[in-house]
């Protein structure tokens, strides 16, 4: 395509001369007397390229050249600025108020097509750069959205395995990663953080893989032995996962979810802030999704209960900020919909 080009002075005999250089060459041109009808044509156009003098009256070149510079729509318009100065003060000036290039008058024609078809053509190779940039960066965003939902899709469905291990606990993980996300967003974190403690929330019980089905579905109440095989399912879990070198941190939700505020957890017996942040927020949020979930030896609680629990074991249990949280989300929760609807199986949380 030809290019566009808009000549601005206020000498008719270089407007014409420019004209007929440019047009030598097949290019567009049109023509402005003045700055003010060189900014009045550029409201409804947009050439290729300014040939701008600096010496007009009215408004003069480097005038014109800022209001050029400060409108969005023509801001990136390459401008060449025209004069008969001989100063190194003139060009410094002409460069940085944002010329591309300036050119000397009189006129020689071929330094002027030179100048011209050098700046159209740096231009043109930049904004195709560009648009080849942001094509690539598109398909990159695009690719790795992709992998990320294919990544999200195979640890829920890893976490509704773990969860169909024990037919009391549908939805359970899920759910304690819906809460853990809430609690942590209400906490301030970034959204990169909230979204790793969902990740890590979804896959906090993996390992009750390594758990025998007898006794994760053990009915009644567990003997000291059987327990001690429950406790182990941390240390499990986050052998499992520590394997996943593109994400360390996925471990710490199982290795750390069972670990107390007051140091009388499991399996490291932890205390306080030595319990990473990412475990004290799903340690919350895994005990209030057991309370407010059918088990083979209970229905789920009262949400009175439910809030006293938490409310007694804050600072104990639980870090008190985050159990604060979850008391404030228990309060909102006028209907009580924050819990395993047992009517059809499904979690509401």
């Amino acid at each position: 395509m030809n290019e566009w080009i808009l000549v601005v002075d206020d000498d008719v005999t270089n407007l014409r001369i420019a004209n007929q250089i440019l047009s030598s060459e097949k290019m567009r041109v049109s023509a402005a007397k003045s700055g003010e009808q060189a900014l009045e044509f550029l409201n409804e156009n947009t050439p290729d390229l300014i040939l701008l003098d600096v010496h007009m009256t009215g408004i003069n070149g480097f005038e014109t050249l800022a209001h050029i510079k400060a409108n969005k729509k023509t801001q990136e318009i390459p401008v060449i600025l025209l004069t008969a100065d001989d100063d190194k003060e003139t060009e410094t000036k002409a460069l940085r108020v944002g010329a591309t290039d300036f050119i000397k008058k009189p006129f020689v024609p071929d330094v002027l097509l030179l100048r011209v078809k050098h700046t159209t053509e740096l231009t043109r190779l930049q904004r195709d750069l560009t648009t080849e940039v942001e094509k690539k960066t598109s398909e990159i965003i695009e690719q790795h959205e992709r992998i990320e939902r294919m990544t999200m899709q195979i640890v829920q469905t890893l976490s509704g395995a773990i969860d169909a291990k024990d037919s009391y606990t549908n939805g359970h993980s899920l759910r304690v990663a819906e809460y853990s996300r809430r609690i942590a967003r209400r906490a301030g974190l970034s959204e990169e953080k909230v979204k790793n403690i969902y990740m890590m929330a979804l896959l906090h019980d993996i390992g009750k893989i390594g758990i025998p089905d007898t006794i994760i579905n053990k009915p009644g109440k567990l003997s000291s032995e059987e327990f001690a095989i429950i406790k182990a399912h941390p240390s499990i879990g986050a052998k499992i996962l520590e394997n996943i070198t593109e994400f360390p941190d996925i471990a710490v939700g199982a290795h750390f979810h069972h670990e107390r505020y007051d140091g009388k957890g499991y399996p490291e017996g932890l205390k306080g802030e030595e319990i990473p942040e990412s475990a004290r927020i799903i340690a919350v949020a895994d005990c209030y999704d057991a309370l407010t979930s059918k088990r083979s030896y209970r229905d789920l609680l009262p949400q009175r209960t439910v809030r006293d629990k938490i409310e007694k074991d804050k600072g104990l249990q639980f870090d008190p900020k985050f159990a604060q949280i979850m008391l404030e989300m228990i309060d909102e929760d006028k209907d009580y919909t924050m819990r395993e609807d047992t009517t059809n199986g499904q979690e509401t949380p």
